[in-house]
């Protein structure tokens, strides 16, 4: 954001139209190995979190597309909301410059690949996308010794954070199934004579409000203990429901009054969180049409990971 935006701006786009874009697209890492929601969510609920990754690929993409898609569709229709001049870069250039991008490029398929292709585990993947990030780093003089210090240091600070979460959830896992809440909560919801897709739409009600008042682990914390069993019992696969919760705590990202990324925005360029809010609302309406879209083609989040060599 603090490279982005005011880039945007000083080339002439539209300042509600680039905070939206930012401020939904910012929330698109959750879907992109490795994600720290993911993780969290394949430990509590028992999922591969190698196949919650690759699952998470496809919808990411789609995703992405139509955030695109809606930014140009807005452009053509209302040309002045960016800039009719951009310097040309001719193709000498960007030629030039591709190589670049090997390096990341590398490290990308080296993740991703060895974990898809059942090479490595996601923790051995991790490893080597850690180390190859630290050569890179040296052989391009890009890092200092310093900087280094305070990755680490950041790095011990969330595998603590996400230790204690675990730590937490799995002690709320245990309460919650003494008291045979899930599985009373799961005879009810039977009684109801609920469709599978009229149990998504209700918990999708559920997570928008958990939104406006948690944060996205603690959504997962909170309600997984209970809505895991009811998902399971309509025939959904866990897998799937993992990307469902992934996207569903993206929204959460961009709803008020919790909504991180608008406090990232707020502190960047400080207007109001009701107008960050308001140019936020197109992806707000995207993600959750994305949630509609899986639920309806669920193929779209399990093609990749029932390719996997186990």
């Amino acid at each position: 954001g603090k490279i982005t935006l005011p880039e945007l701006l000083k080339r002439g786009y539209n300042r509600s139209l680039a905070i939206g874009s930012l401020a939904g697209a910012g929330s698109l890492g959750f879907l992109i190995p490795p994600s720290m929601v993911m993780l969290v969510y394949g430990i509590l609920a028992d999922v591969s979190i190698g196949k919650l990754f690759i699952a998470g690929i496809i919808p990411g993409i789609i995703l992405a597309s139509l955030f695109s898609g809606y930014v140009l569709i807005r452009c053509v229709i209302s040309p002045e909301l960016a800039p009719q001049d951009t310097e040309e870069v001719s193709w000498r250039d960007k030629i030039r410059a591709l190589p670049l991008l090997l390096p990341v490029v590398f490290l990308i398929v080296m993740v991703l690949g060895s974990i898809y292709l059942g090479w490595a585990t996601p923790t051995e993947a991790a490893a080597v996308g850690v180390l190859g990030s630290i050569l890179f780093a040296f052989l391009s003089r890009s890092i200092t010794w310093n900087i280094f210090w305070e990755a680490i240091l950041g790095s011990v600070k969330t595998s603590c954070m996400i230790m204690l979460i675990v730590s937490g959830a799995s002690f709320l896992s245990v309460t919650v199934g003494y008291l045979r809440i899930p599985m009373e909560l799961t005879k009810f919801i039977a009684t109801l004579g609920l469709s599978k897709y009229m149990l998504i739409v209700i918990f999708s009600v559920m997570y928008l409000i958990l939104g406006c008042l948690l944060d996205g682990f603690s959504m997962i914390v909170m309600s997984l203990p209970i809505a895991l069993p009811l998902v399971k019992a309509a025939g959904f696969d866990p897998l799937w429901f993992g990307i469902y919760l992934v996207i569903m705590i993206e929204v959460a990202q961009i709803t008020p009054p919790v909504g991180f990324n608008l406090f990232v925005i707020n502190g960047l360029v400080g207007d109001s969180l009701g107008s960050i809010a308001r140019a936020a609302l197109p992806s707000f309406v995207i993600m959750l049409g994305m949630t509609a879209f899986i639920t309806v083609y669920p193929e779209i989040v399990l093609f990749l990971p029932n390719l996997m060599i186990k």
